[in-house]
């Protein structure tokens, strides 16, 4: 996770390792000149690699979502692409603070820990959608990626779309709306996606 970070220059929260660009194995001068070297077609895959490991998804996954997405035409396909991404259980289970990384937050959900709608869903990549509610099993509340979550969150922040309160013991959430592009907690540039998807 570390070497993914330092070659694509970001810190990807998804993947749970923080302080990866702390300690660069160059100095200032030699970073400067090496990223000058980078081709155009290069800066664009950085781009859309931030995306698949962030979000922890396949190369083949990643490109059908984009065909589908562009076949949306209510809105900028990348943006029907971001409120997907989003949108995935993984995803907001691990941006609720209630798992340590994107990896984490999929066991927990393939192991049965988290209900949508009182219904309990163990598939990660299953879309969640507006108004729907997000619950930890008892199990969950107690599992070992949430405590871990909670004593030392990767995001200091929960992102305007979801909403989070305290239900008895444990928490309950909802989402309140689709995500924006600018609720994707790294650094990205949709132009470069647009680019490197350009056919």
């Amino acid at each position: 996770a570390f070497k993914i970070q330092r070659r694509l220059g970001v810190e990807l929260p998804g993947l749970g390792k923080a302080g990866a660009l702390e300690r660069r194995p160059y100095g200032p001068g030699q970073h400067g000149m090496k990223r000058k070297k980078l081709t155009d077609y290069t800066i664009r895959l950085m781009e859309k690699q931030k995306l698949r490991f962030h979000y922890g998804i396949r190369e083949k996954q990643l490109r059908n979502l984009v065909i589908n997405c562009k076949k949306d035409r209510s809105r900028s396909w990348v943006d029907s692409l971001v409120i997907r991404l989003e949108a995935r259980l993984d995803n907001i289970v691990f941006r609720l603070n209630w798992a340590p990384s994107i990896a984490a937050a999929r066991q927990m959900v393939s192991h049965g820990h988290i209900k949508v709608n009182g219904q309990k869903i163990d598939i990660g990549s299953a879309l969640v959608n507006v108004n729907d509610e997000i619950t930890l099993t008892d199990k969950g509340a107690k599992s070992g990626n949430f405590l871990q979550a909670k004593a030392r969150p990767r995001l200091s922040a929960i992102p305007a779309y979801l909403t989070v309160e305290k239900d008895g013991e444990k928490e309950k959430a909802k989402v309140m709306a689709d995500a924006l592009p600018e609720d994707i907690p790294f650094a990205f540039e949709k132009r470069l996606v647009i680019e490197y998807y350009w056919k």
